[in-house]
């Protein structure tokens, strides 16, 4: 396999950036967490990247603290904005 594809999730103010709730992303096999984000940032140029800058990331629903980790075919790939209140 060449490629591998992804479902993003953006959540409140990265869906407003990215216009959409969820897509599906084409990257090289063995991309990581950090190309994705990068691959995110050239599909949406506007908005999206100064989102990206402060938010958070789960990959199948497990928090990502290292933007090296591999990613697998069909992995969704949350992105989440830092959220007001608590």
């Amino acid at each position: 396999m060449t490629t591998l594809t992804i479902v993003v999730r953006y959540f409140a103010s990265a869906r407003a950036a990215a216009g959409e709730e969820e897509e599906k992303v084409q990257l090289p096999a063995g991309a990581s967490v950090g190309d994705a984000v990068a691959e995110l940032r050239r599909l949406h140029p506007v908005g999206l990247p100064r989102v990206l800058d402060a938010a958070s990331y789960l990959v199948d629903g497990v928090a990502v603290r290292d933007p090296g980790r591999s990613l697998r075919d069909g992995a969704e790939l949350d992105v989440l904005p830092p959220f007001a209140g608590g």
